[in-house]
């Protein structure tokens, strides 16, 4: 499966074993339950330059062109394909924490020990029979023993607690002026996190991201 995936920019994030009910469960088109899920997502500096050479002219261009990479990989690999714009929502982020060695930060984000917060899951691979998977190694979880918790205090509006996240106020203050510098330079919050420096996503894909949230709560906003 990584072979599959080794010129697209895109990487395999691990997979986990599926029962038929569940927090974990998921099916197959058919009906029938799945019995494996693999994740596929992206970490530092790898997707964003194959993601600019086949970018097109569309909405949510980033999910657009997940979907034309994964969909025939997943046909050529006889599974289904599925992602966390779909509906219903998929238990992404349960997968992501039996598939690999990710917990929950102080934001609300999956923290990676060596990449940090700069990962994201865009897809995963439903398959109808059991995969011979290797076994996740666990470490510990690296906020539990970050000092001081910086990510916590750096947001200029203080849009996050522990677990919470204000979007209104995160929102308002990127629509004010002072709002320029998480623009232009990424979230605040983020870029205090002292785990996987190494693999920070490149300015113009931090700032794509930031512009593709502003526009979601834009389209909310006409939608109220």
């Amino acid at each position: 499966i990584g072979e599959e995936f080794a010129e697209t920019g895109l990487a395999v994030r691990g997979g986990a074993l599926l029962a038929a009910e569940g927090p974990l469960a998921a099916s197959m088109v058919d009906g029938s339950p799945a019995a494996a899920v693999v994740l596929i997502g992206n970490f530092g500096t790898t997707l964003w330059p194959h993601f600019v050479a086949g970018r097109r002219n569309e909405p949510h261009p980033l999910d657009s062109w997940t979907r034309r990479t994964v969909a025939p990989i997943a046909r050529r690999l006889g599974a289904r394909d599925v992602y966390p714009s779909d509906r219903p929502y998929l238990p992404f982020q349960r997968w992501a924490m039996a598939a690999e060695d990710v917990t929950v930060s102080p934001l609300g984000l999956l923290i990676h020990p060596i990449h940090g917060l700069d990962h994201a899951y865009r897809a995963a691979l439903l398959f109808a029979a059991p995969l011979s998977l290797p076994e996740v190694a666990r470490g510990t979880p690296p906020c539990m023993v970050c000092p001081g918790r910086p990510c916590l205090s750096a947001c200029p509006v203080g849009a996050f607690g522990e677990g919470d996240y204000d979007v209104p106020r995160c929102a308002s203050f990127l629509e004010s002026t002072d709002g320029a510098r998480c623009l232009d330079g990424g979230c605040a919050a983020r870029n205090a996190c002292p785990v996987g420096r190494q693999s920070r996503y490149p300015l113009d894909q931090t700032r794509f991201h930031i512009a593709a949230f502003m526009a979601a709560r834009q389209a909310d906003k006409r939608l109220d």
